[in-house]
């Protein structure tokens, strides 16, 4: 049988002084009992010993046998071992016996074992991780509440890097080399909040396991936050996006239902987890990152407006810049440069754009379409039908200039003509370039006299390469020859 011998001197001195009077008082009324009693009636009674038990100076009953309490009390704390492997279990409080001899037997057992079994509390010596004050968590001893806030570190660092944090710390005066390039180096982990340890006795099913323990301290406790409606918003995606199922969402919120509708600004309540403990590893980063070049743009007043052209590709440099970062339970909170050196300058992209406004009305002469060449074809009947245009072939080059000034009404694939181009040169012409092997403008587009449009082809129905060219004013087909000449 175990019993609770630990306390204070004072503390024991009171209760054997309190248990004294108890043991005076029940031998005067005995002596009261017996001098009522002559010695002949005296002697045909029967003495009976019986035990009041007291806990923590309190009584609970009457019982014929000391053993009647040792039992129960051993058989609970047998129960509790077996769960409880070698913890150190002792009684919150001590169980104290006064004997009296009695004529009759006032002893209620059963009624006594069961005061008992309800009131006796039998405690374990635990460590506490105490969160700024607060007990939160109990271990079994020390060493485990010191290996579960090693273990929440664990989940943001490796070992090796606390390690290098801890040996740091031992020695402050050590001087940190610059980091090399892609290095990262860590400065410090530590909670936010204020975490100590200390000795508490608490009932044995209060004491975790150190993996039990990890995980109500990163959960933590849930805290109820406010949102504010915004637009797009409804119930359902707000209790989504706070992890909430729809029903939990309405229990916060009441005189919310799933038919209401929800305005912009309106507060509802969510709720979100809050850990217990809360780390912060402070770290220094290297890292390579471009630096991105600058774009330029250059006007050219001699170059049409709408077109331009790249004078210089622009190509990003590089730079080695060193962060310090602060993270909250791996988010970044707070991000500096502390140091930074350009490895590669960038280089400038630089476009020139044409200023040049092009007039969409043509001057009412046409230029020769093609660079050199000559008719291989007349206008007029050919192989028993029109020929409306003239054909030519054979140039310097295979480039296609637009006749005059104009705007581009058609540009594309159009059966026997092949790729086709068509430009209205607002004063009544009209020009057709036919069978190109490619189309350098678009609809819409204003062209101007000798300007680039396209490349000879061979495309549609044509028998070779050359450029099939019509001129039409005010809608009626004319000699291309009474407007233009090589």
């Amino acid at each position: 049988m175990l019993f609770n011998n630990k306390g204070n001197k004072s503390s024991k001195l009171k209760k054997k002084q309190s248990l004294k009077m108890a043991v005076m008082t029940a031998f005067a009324a005995s002596a009261l009992i017996f001098s009522s009693v002559s010695a002949s009636a005296a002697g045909s009674f029967k003495l009976t010993t019986v035990y009041h038990v007291y806990h923590d100076q309190q009584y609970i009953g009457t019982v014929s046998n000391k053993e009647i309490v040792e039992n129960i009390v051993e058989e609970k704390e047998d129960k509790l071992r077996e769960s409880t492997k070698d913890m150190d279990l002792n009684f919150g409080s001590n169980i104290e016996y006064i004997k009296e001899q009695v004529f009759h037997s006032t002893a209620n057992d059963e009624e006594t074992i069961q005061k008992l079994d309800s009131t006796i509390q039998i405690q374990a010596e635990a460590s506490a991780i105490i969160i700024d004050g607060k007990p939160v968590v109990f271990l079994e001893n020390q060493e485990t509440a010191e290996d579960v806030i090693k273990r929440l570190k664990l989940a943001y660092v490796t070992q090796a890097q606390l390690d290098e944090v801890e040996a740091r710390k031992a020695a402050p005066e050590t001087e940190l080399q610059p980091l090399k390039e892609n290095e990262t180096r860590i400065l410090d982990v530590r909670a936010v909040e204020n975490v100590s340890f200390d000795t508490e006795k608490v009932s044995p099913d209060e004491i975790m396991s150190a993996e039990e323990a990890v995980t109500l301290l990163q959960k933590g406790s849930l805290e109820e936050k406010k949102y504010v409606v915004n637009e797009g918003d409804v119930l359902g995606t707000i209790a989504n996006n706070h992890g909430l199922p729809l029903d939990q969402f309405l229990a916060l919120n009441p005189g919310l239902t799933e038919d209401t509708v929800v305005k912009i600004g309106q507060e509802v309540n969510v709720t979100a987890l809050k850990p217990f403990v809360k780390i912060i590893v402070e770290k220094e980063e290297n890292r390579k990152e471009a630096v991105t070049f600058a774009n330029e743009t250059v006007n050219d007043d001699s170059m049409p407006k709408g077109e331009t052209t790249v004078k210089q590709e622009g190509k990003n440099g590089e730079r080695s810049v060193t962060y310090r970062i602060s993270t909250e339970n791996g988010a970044t909170v707070s991000s500096t440069v502390t140091s930074e050196v350009v490895l590669t300058e960038p280089v400038t992209h630089i476009v020139v754009k044409g200023t040049k406004v092009i007039p969409s009305r043509g001057t009412g002469t046409l230029a020769w379409p093609t660079v050199g060449g000559y008719i291989s074809s007349q206008q007029g009947q050919r192989w028993g039908r029109a020929h409306k245009g003239i054909d030519i072939a054979r140039p310097s080059n295979r480039t296609i200039k637009a006749a005059d000034n104009g705007k581009v009404v058609s540009a594309g694939y159009d059966g026997g003509y092949g790729n086709k181009i068509v430009i209205d040169h607002q004063n009544g012409l009209r020009t057709v370039y036919a069978h190109l092997a490619s189309i350098d403008v678009s609809v819409g587009q204003t062209v101007s006299q000798g300007s680039s449009i396209g490349i000879m082809g061979s495309t549609g129905n044509s028998t070779g390469v050359h450029l099939h060219f019509e001129v039409y004013k005010n809608g009626a087909l004319q000699n291309p020859l009474n407007y233009t000449h090589q």
